[in-house]
Order: structure tokens, then C-alpha cells, then sequence
């Protein structure tokens, strides 16, 4: 059996807009090891987020489409998949916590009907039994299992209460692999501790792979055995967390490091900044999308893309610094 539990390879999602067509996803190839935390960092807008409702299959469609590649999950590729199968793997063998908790519960409903509705769907659960089982999450993410926390409404709850509801909802069913788009932004420095404890206390606890999506380094230091640097809808490089932060190779990965807050900032409160922007998704570069704000730019930069290839053991990185 592989001990990829995730293995992507190409996988290209496009949008279709009157601009012409974006590229959000553009042949990105990473694999998630069984257990394992993959961190998946970069600049907003690079297609972080894309990739993760790639793998859930909720891409709007249109504008959106998934147009080439390849996601296999335990050997199975979920792009030949109809929707009746999607459905019943998404919060039953694959899970995600969405941003914003706030709009991604229904304001409307309790958070205990939220919970109990996953567990209804994917297990058929008595109602007794289900009642029992979203007792059991609110304690399992640290929140009181009381019948009145059930009753409550998302707009009763803190942020990082509303935040353990969507983990909660995430993990109801025992997932093989969770998806967590930024689970801790807009949240206070305490609760995004909170937050990152739980997912690792979780992840040891129920077993599970992670992927993590996140702008925050110091998130992914902690909690990440593997890293994925996205840039323009492609992976630039792809490592183990423990290279990523002592040998990076991509002058991208060199930048998003460099530009992170130390306790070293002069006090005028400088931070050191990638030059330039990230390119229109619209009218991308020839090349290297990246060479208009690299300081290591060469000729060929311009002329030919550079592909994801190993540099050394379990080393891959995108530049033709290092072919």
C-alpha cells in the first residue's frame, strides 16, 4: 500500500471570465504522506484555496473547471467520480474547515443541527445516538457538551468557538484527510495557539492527514512536516518543513522568509519586502512568472519556464538557478 494517502500530478483548474482565462491551478503535482501535515504557503491570490475545493470537487462550474491532471485518494482518481460518490466521501473520508466560519455556517440553523446533519448523512445514525456523537465532538474541541451549546446560533459564539464548530463538523465522521484553509485567521494570537494545538492534538488522536493552507510561516513551522510554496497557480518548489526553513532554494521562498517579522526588525519598524507585484493571472510572463521580481534572474529566465524537478533527496524546486 502507498504511503501517499493524496497524490496530485497536473492538475490544472481554469476560470473563465471576460478577461480571458485564469489559470488559478496550473499543473500542480504534490503528495500528502499518510499522518503527515503538508503546508501549503504563498501570496493570496496564488491558488492556494483553488487547489483545496479542486480536491473537494466544488469548483463552481462555470466559471470554473477542472481541465486536466489527476487526484488520487487511496489510488483512486476523484476527478472519475460522479457526484453521488464525491458526495459521499466529502465530510465522511475527506473534510475541509472552510475560512470564515462565519459565513461558512448557516446563521440560521443551531450548531448542533449543523453537527448532527453530518453524522445523519454518512452514518444513519439514530437520533438519540446522533445527539450523543455531537456531544462527543463539542467535547473532543475542548467546547462545554452541554444540550444548550447545541442550541446555540453561530452568531451567539466567539470566533474561535465558531471556529472549533466547523472542526468539530470536519472531524464528525472520522476523516482520512482534513483540509484546513486558514484555520486561524482573524483570530487573536491566544485562540490561533488554541486552534493549532487542537489540530495537532486531533491529528495524533484520530490519525488523519493534513493539509494546511496558510500566509503564516511560523503556523506551518509548528505544525507542518512537509511544505508546498505556490506562486501563480504552481508549485516552486516543494520540500520537508525542516529544509524549507534551513536550505531554501526558490528566491521566492527566500523572499516570503526574509519578509517575515523577527525579533531583529529595526525599530523603525522596516520589514524587508519582495520587490514588484505578483503578475496579472490575465497576461502572465513568458518564462518564469517569477523573474520580474527575482534578484537571481537570468536570460533564460525569459525565454523558457522552468519545471518542478528534484534537486536533491526529497528537494524539489521550479529555477534555473539550480538546472
Amino acid at each position: 500500500m502507498s504511503h501517499h494517502i493524496l497524490d496530485i500530478q497536473g492538475l490544472k483548474t481554469h476560470f473563465a471570465t471576460r478577461n480571458g482565462t485564469v489559470k488559478a491551478v496550473d499543473g500542480v503535482g504534490i503528495s500528502v504522506d499518510r499522518g503527515d501535515t503538508l503546508g501549503i504557503v504563498g501570496e493570496s491570490g496564488c491558488g492556494k484555496t483553488v487547489l483545496a475545493l479542486s480536491i473537494m470537487r466544488l469548483i463552481p462550474t462555470p466559471p470554473g473547471r477542472i481541465v486536466g491532471g489527476k487526484i488520487l485518494f487511496k489510488g483512486t482518481d476523484l476527478l472519475g467520480l460522479d457526484e453521488d460518490e464525491m458526495r459521499g466521501l466529502r465530510g465522511n473520508e475527506i473534510s475541509m474547515i472552510f475560512q470564515e466560519p462565519m459565513n461558512s455556517l448557516n446563521p440560521v440553523l443551531k450548531v448542533g443541527d449543523q453537527i448532527s446533519e453530518v453524522i445523519r448523512l454518512h452514518e444513519g445514525l439514530p437520533e438519540e445516538e446522533t445527539l450523543e456523537r455531537a456531544l462527543d465532538m463539542l467535547r473532543l474541541v475542548g467546547l462545554s457538551p452541554t444540550r444548550e451549546t447545541l442550541r446555540s446560533y453561530p452568531h451567539q459564539m466567539s470566533g474561535g468557538m465558531r471556529q472549533r464548530i466547523m472542526i468539530a463538523m470536519a472531524l464528525a465522521c472520522s476523516p482520512e484527510l482534513m483540509l484546513a484553509d486558514e484555520p486561524t485567521t482573524a483570530l487573536d494570537v491566544t485562540i490561533q495557539a488554541q486552534i493549532t494545538d487542537l489540530i495537532n492534538r486531533l491529528k495524533e488522536e484520530v490519525g488523519m492527514s493534513v493539509i494546511l493552507i496558510t500566509h503564516d510561516l511560523g503556523i506551518v513551522a509548528e505544525m507542518a512536516q512537509h511544505v508546498a510554496v505556490m506562486y501563480t497557480g504552481k508549485v516552486v518548489e516543494h520540500c520537508s518543513a525542516t529544509d524549507l526553513f534551513s536550505t531554501p532554494l526558490h528566491p521566492y521562498t527566500r523572499g516570503l522568509l526574509e519578509s517575515t517579522p523577527k525579533k531583529t526588525t529595526k525599530k523603525d519598524g522596516y520589514l524587508t519586502a519582495i520587490p514588484g507585484t505578483v503578475p496579472n493571472l490575465y497576461e502572465l510572463p513568458s518564462g518564469c512568472s517569477f523573474r520580474n521580481r527575482c534578484p537571481d534572474v537570468m536570460d533564460i529566465c525569459a525565454q523558457q519556464e522552468p519545471q518542478l524537478v528534484e534537486h536533491t533527496s526529497g528537494h524539489r524546486v521550479s529555477c534555473w538557478k539550480y538546472r
